[in-house]
This record gives structure tokens, sequence and C-alpha cells, in this order.
């Protein structure tokens, strides 16, 4: 009976575990389910309505415009591919390009497509590029794709060597058409946006700020070249040639042209002609179909702390007057050798190339005002700029041996033959006359053949010859004799010139 009594004990204690068990459970889920009935709706938020529009945005920092102003110009720049007969020397450095091989590349003369970009500056079709996208295209081989992607024959209106621009026509209207803005009011550090098509990247846009103004870099390959780039970090590749820089106006302020590149790729230095002097210059191409380049007629160089010292001078500023080009524009107003030209227009110069930049930009027969110092007394002239005539003056604006030379060369064509001087070697030689020294000239470089063994040897225009072996030479003749004397015996000659910069090196060439 006991044993029994016990076994019951055992089982009440364990159903009573159970029920214990159970009314615990039943009042945890109880609670749980009483939880879960408070939440009666879950919504999960979408915004519509940003919490700072573009507006609020953009009076905060310059970057919050960028979206803005990319839809804004990017409709604006085109894409161009080019084709050209292939010619490694021909292709520039700093462009894509593809070449076409196969069956009939061994068969019909071998071509090549460049690409490069350009900017629709006119609602009836007229575009600005770089001359070097199209430079050398066979007939019909300038493709135009705008950002809609239609797609036109492009046709070459006129090109100018010298700025490395050119301008393109399409048959279209109704263009989206970039707005122009005033390159004069650039300041280094302001962002810009460059847009074009690197490695046929249609419609890119990259960002970055400006990094410095009137750059002379010597990438133009012409004796009458105007270089005062703007230089900006914003990413420029191959392909970008000919695209837009930009302000946070949406402006155009440059036309992109060059990369300074190890790799020749982007590394932070892209070169953007400015956009004054890109709009007159596309102007004078669609108007005259050629630029029509004012002069001041005079030879120059920047100020240095030398030059500044010797002329004692408080400061180092401007640009001296080292040559005045006889019954010029420069010499009618009275200009003299050793003025320094301060500004011009109220807008200062401390750069010949700054200098140039301000005259390139202005028509002939337009009058300047120009702030000199003489002998240590500022005083203002005003000139009435002339006119250069290319087909009579081809080289009236060769570089000299520190500078550029800007000439008017009054002399008729039978004196030409006897201030230049052709080699087989691949360069032409122009004498300049010394000042005050009649028979003593600076022998300037003014061309360089492609191919030659002098562009082989780095020879540029606008270097200096200085000597022929170890012998100093200062006229054409003894010039020529020299060099004559030189291959006979030797069958090269060594020279000795002077860079633009002032610093020697000696260039060893073969006939």
């Amino acid at each position: 009976m006991k044993r029994r009594d016990r076994f019951l004990s055992g089982i009440l204690l364990v159903l009573i575990g159970v029920i214990i068990g159970t009314l615990i459970a039943f009042y945890q889920q109880q609670n749980m389910v009483d939880d879960r009935a408070k939440v009666k709706v879950t919504e999960v938020r979408h915004g519509r309505t940003p919490v700072f529009t573009d507006e609020e945005l953009a009076k905060i920092d310059d970057r919050f415009l960028f979206k803005q102003i990319a839809e804004h110009v990017t409709p604006t720049v085109v894409y161009i591919e080019t084709v050209i007969p292939f010619s490694r020397r021909n292709i520039p450095d700093d462009e894509f390009h593809e070449e076409e091989d196969g069956f009939w590349g061994n068969i019909i003369p071998r071509r090549t497509r460049t690409v490069g970009s350009g900017i629709i500056i006119s609602s009836d079709g007229y575009i600005l590029t770089n001359n070097h996208v199209i430079d050398g295209a066979i007939e019909d081989g300038i493709e135009v794709v705008l950002n809609d992607k239609r797609t036109f024959e492009g046709r070459i209106v006129g090109q100018d060597p010298t700025t490395d621009l050119a301008v393109l026509k399409v048959p279209a209207n109704n263009l989206p058409a970039i707005t122009i803005g005033n390159s004069n009011e650039v300041d280094v550090g302001e962002w810009v946006l460059a847009i074009g098509n690197p490695f046929r990247l249609r419609s890119t846009v990259t960002a970055g700020i400006v990094s410095a103004l009137s750059r002379d870099v010597q990438i133009i390959n012409d004796q009458m070249r105007v270089e005062s780039f703007i230089q900006t970090d914003a990413a420029i590749n191959k392909g970008n040639s000919g695209g837009a820089l930009v302000n946070t106006d949406g402006e155009l302020i440059g036309v992109n042209t060059a990369i300074a590149s190890q790799s020749g790729n982007y590394q932070g230095y892209g070169f953007s002609v400015p956009s004054n002097l890109a709009a007159k210059v596309g102007q004078d191409l669609i108007e005259y179909g050629e630029v029509r380049r004012a002069l001041l007629g005079v030879t120059i160089v920047s100020v240095n702390a030398e030059l500044a010292e010797q002329l004692g001078m408080d400061e180092i500023r401007g640009v001296q007057i080292t040559a005045v080009s006889p019954g010029g524009a420069a010499d009618k107003a009275g200009l003299q050798t050793e003025d320094v030209i301060l500004s011009v227009d109220g807008d200062i110069v401390n750069e010949s190339n700054q200098l140039q930049q301000k005259i390139a930009v202005r028509n002939p027969g337009e009058l300047v005002e120009l702030d000199i110092l003489r002998d240590g007394i500022k005083m203002t002239k005003t000139v009435k700029l002339g006119l250069l005539e290319q087909e009579n003056h081809q080289f009236a604006n060769t570089p000299s041996s520190r500078d550029r030379l800007e000439k008017d060369d009054e002399r008729d064509s039978s004196s030409d033959d006897n201030n230049f001087a052709v080699f087989d070697f691949g360069i032409k030689v122009m004498a300049i006359q010394k000042e005050e020294v009649g028979d003593r000239y600076h022998l300037i470089i003014t061309e360089v053949v492609d191919g030659s063994d002098a562009d082989e040897k780095k020879l540029k225009a606008g270097f200096e010859i200085k000597k022929v072996g170890d012998q100093k030479v200062e006229d054409l003749e003894s010039l020529k004799d020299l060099i004559n004397q030189f291959f006979n015996k030797y069958d090269s000659v060594l020279l000795e010139v002077a860079t633009r910069e002032g610093e020697t090196r000696m260039i060893e060439l073969e006939q």
C-alpha cells in the first residue's frame, strides 16, 4: 500500500509540474500576442522632396551646380571622328586613334581614324574644335555625332595652326549652342568642368579647378604660334581635344587642347585655349575663312630679375620692347626700344605670351591703350594696331632667341631671299638685325620640316643658332659657308643653339 501511495504521489507531482509549466508558457505567449496587437500599421516612407533644393545647395558650394551645368552644356559638345592617311608622325600624340589594317590595308593607302571633340557655337551648325583634330582629313572624312546621336558629315570652314583652332559646319539648324564667357575674368582656384569624349567615351564630364593662367608650354609647332593657355586639373585625356572647359555659370572659358603627361594619359595637367582668343579666331574663320591677325610691330621679352635691375625698376613686372619695326603700329605711336609695357587697356601683362594674347584677340585697326615705363616714368600710349598680311609676311611673328618676334615687315619680296636660308637637313633660318649693329644678326630657326634630321634632333622654331662648331656666326653668309665646310669635311655639322628659354644645346646634324 505504501508503495502504491508513493507511485501515485509521484504521478501527482509530475502532473502539477506539467500544469505549472503550461500556465507559464500560456502566460508568456499571451503577453507576446498582446505586444503585437499594439502595432496596427507598419509603413516605410519614401522621400519625394529633398531636404535641400538645388538652389539652396548651390548657395552652400559651387560644386552643387555641377549637375545643372552638365545637363545644360553636354548637348553643345559633339563627338568628332576623322579619317586621315596613315603616317605616325602626322598623328597627334594626345589623340586616340585606330589603324585600318587587314586585307584592304595592304592594297590601298593605309588610313587611320582619330577622335576628338567639338563645341557647337551657333544654332545653325558652326562647330569650334582643335585644328589637330581635323587636320589632314581625307575628302568626306569628318564625321560629327551630336549628343542626341544624330550624325552629320563635317565641312571645314577654316583652320588656324597658330592657335590650333578650326571651325567645322554641319547641315543642321536649331542646335543647342554654348554660351561663350569672358576668359579675362577667370581666376586661379575657381571650379571648372571639362566636357568631351575621352577614349571614345561619349559626353564625359570631369571636374577640377583652374590651376594656372597664361601658360606657354610650346606645344603648337608653328612659327607664329600664340600660347597663353588656361591650365586645369580637371581630367583631360585623349579624345578630349576640342571639348569645352566651362565655369560654374555654364559658360565656355576654354577649348581643351592638350595635356602634359609622361604616360600619355591624365596626370593632372590640362591646357585650354582661352575663350576670348577662341571666339575671335572662330569669328574670323567664319567671316573671312582665315584669321585677321592684329600686329603691334615689336620684338618683346618678359622682364626678369636681371633685366629689372638693369632698368632700375623697383619691382619685376611688364614686358620689355627689344626692337620696334620701322613704320609699324608701335613705331607710329611713338613706342621705343627698352620701353616696358605694363598693361593693355588696363589689363596687366607680365609675360610676353600674355601681351601676344591680348593683341591677338583684337582686330586690325583697333585702338589699344598701353601703359608703359620709360626711364622710370610711367606714361600711356594709344596704338592703332596693324594687320599681318599672311601671304606676304609668313614669318612676321617668328620668335626671337628669348621670346617671340611680332614684326610688321615692310620689305618687298625681292629682299626676302636675302633674309632667309634653307638647309637640306630640314630647317629654314631668318636673319634679324641686331639693334644698332648693322652687319650682325640673330639667326632664328623659323621652320622645321616634319620627319627631317632636324626634326628628329628636336630642333624647334624659335631656336637661335649661335655657333657652327666652335665658330660664332652672326650673318647668313657665314652660316651657309661654315655649314658647307663641315659637310664637305665631316658629312655632318655641329650647331650650338639657344632655346627660347635661353638654354644652350649642341646638336649634330646630317644631310
